[in-house]
C-alpha cells in the first residue's frame, strides 16, 4: 500500500477514536517503522495515554483485513514486545468479532474499535467504510496474474535473475506480465536492482505475508472449479495422479505435519483432467461438500518440494485464509519447518 495513503488511514482512525471516545484519549507516535528479528516489520509504535495510565502498542497499517490478514497477525503478536493494535481502513462485523475471539486490538476510519486496556474498553463494530477509502488500489503486482509470479518468486528466488521468457514459463503468465510485476515490486521494496550483479528478491517475509493476504481474495476464487462430496475417506484408498493433480490446503498440512485431521479436501488440478478425476474418485457436484477443486496455476512441476503435495508456501496461504485455529496453529508449524529456509534474507 502506498505509505501516503497508509498514513491517511492511520491518522483518520486516530481522529475517529479520539472523537467517538468519550473519555478523553491522547495518541503520541514515539516511533516510525521498527524491524524486530531482522524481518519483522511494524508500522509505527504508538503510546496511547487514558486515565493518567501510558499504554504503548505496535501497530500494524492495513487496507483490507481478511480472515488471512487474522491468521498473519496472530503470529505477527506472540513475536512483538509491546500489544498489536491493527489501523485499518475498515473491519467489517465478520472480521471484527474474529479480531476480538484472537484478542487483536483494532480501530478503523469508520469508527469500529476493540480496545482491551484497562480501565478503557471499547468494542465497537458495525459501522460501514468511510467513503474516501472506499476504492484504494493497490499495487499491480498484487494483481491475481501477479500473484503467480510472485509465488513462483517466493518457492524459487532465484528466478528473479533468469529471463523474463523463463519466469513466464515456469508461473504459466503472458511473458508480457513480467515487465510490469517486477518493476511494481522494485517500486515497493521487494526487488534490488544491483546493477550488473542482476537482481535480488528482499524483504521476503513481508513479500510472503503480502501473498497469504492478498491470495484468497484475489487469486484463489478465481482458481475455484468447485466444491464436490464423496465417500468417507475416499482420498486413503486412492493415489494422486502427481502429473496433473496434487493435494492442497488441509490433507496436505496432515501429511506434512501428522498434526491436523482435515476436515475440509483441497485438491489443485489441470483443469482437463477434471473429468477423469471426478470419475476416478467418485466425486458428485456439491455446494456445501468437504472438497474444494481448484485450477493448477503454475507450470513447472519442480514448483512442488512433496511428491504428491502443493509447495509448503501453497499449503500455508491455504491454512491461513481459513482463520480456524487449529489450521493456524499447523500452518506455523509449516512456516518454520518448510518456509524459513525460503524466505531467509542473504
Amino acid at each position: 500500500m502506498n505509505r501516503y495513503i497508509e498514513e491517511d488511514i492511520f491518522q483518520a482512525a486516530l481522529d475517529t477514536c479520539r472523537n467517538n471516545i468519550v473519555i478523553p484519549i491522547r495518541f503520541e507516535v514515539v516511533a516510525t517503522e521498527q524491524v524486530y528479528n531482522n524481518q519483522l516489520r511494524i508500522d509505527k509504535i504508538l503510546q496511547m495515554e487514558v486515565n493518567d495510565k501510558t499504554f504503548q502498542y505496535c501497530v500494524e497499517i492495513k487496507n483490507n483485513v481478511t480472515r488471512a490478514n487474522i491468521g498473519l497477525i496472530v503470529q505477527q503478536k506472540e513475536k512483538l514486545p509491546n500489544p498489536l493494535l491493527l489501523v485499518a481502513n475498515h473491519i467489517n462485523e465478520f472480521i471484527a468479532e474474529h479480531l476480538k475471539e484472537n484478542k487483536i486490538e483494532f480501530i478503523d476510519t469508520a469508527g469500529n474499535a476493540f480496545i482491551n486496556q484497562p480501565p478503557l474498553y471499547v468494542f465497537v463494530k458495525g459501522n460501514g467504510p468511510n467513503e474516501k477509502f472506499r476504492n484504494i488500489q493497490q499495487g499491480q503486482a498484487f494483481r491475481p496474474t501477479g500473484l503467480r509470479v510472485i509465488f513462483t518468486f517466493l518457492c524459487c528466488p532465484d528466478l528473479i535473475n533468469k529471463t523474463y521468457r523463463d519466469i513466464a514459463r515456469v508461473a504459466g503468465v503472458a511473458l508480457g506480465t513480467i515487465g510490469w510485476v517486477i518493476t511494481d515490486l522494485k517500486n515497493n521494496g521487494f526487488v534490488l536492482d544491483m546493477g550488473k550483479r542482476g537482481r535480488k528478491l528482499v524483504q521476503k517475509e513481508h513479500l510472503l505475508n503480502r501473498f497469504v493476504e492478498e491470495y484468497p481474495r484475489r487469486l484463489r476464487q478465481q482458481l475455484l472449479i468447485g466444491r464436490y462430496t464423496g465417500q468417507p475417506g475416499w482420498y486413503q484408498e486412492k493415489n494422486i495422479h502427481t502429473e496433473y493433480a496434487l493435494w492442497g490446503g488441509e490433507l496436505a498440512a496432515a501429511k506434512l505435519t501428522k498434526y491436523l485431521k482435515p476436515q475440509n479436501i483441497t485438491v489443485y488440478i489441470k483443469h482437463h483432467h477434471l473429468n477423469d478425476f471426478l470419475l476416478q474418485n467418485r466425486l458428485k457436484k456439491d455446494i456445501y461438500g468437504e472438497i474444494e477443486i481448484l485450477k493448477y496455476f503454475w507450470e513447472q512441476t519442480d514448483l512442488t518440494e512433496n511428491n504428491d503435495l502443493v509447495h509448503p508456501i501453497l499449503i500455508y496461504a491455504d491454512l491461513m485464509a481459513t482463520a480456524n485455529q487449529r489450521n493456524i496453529e499447523t500452518a506455523k508449524m509449516i512456516y518454520e519447518q518448510y518456509i524459513v529456509r525460503h524466505i531467509r534474507e542473504d
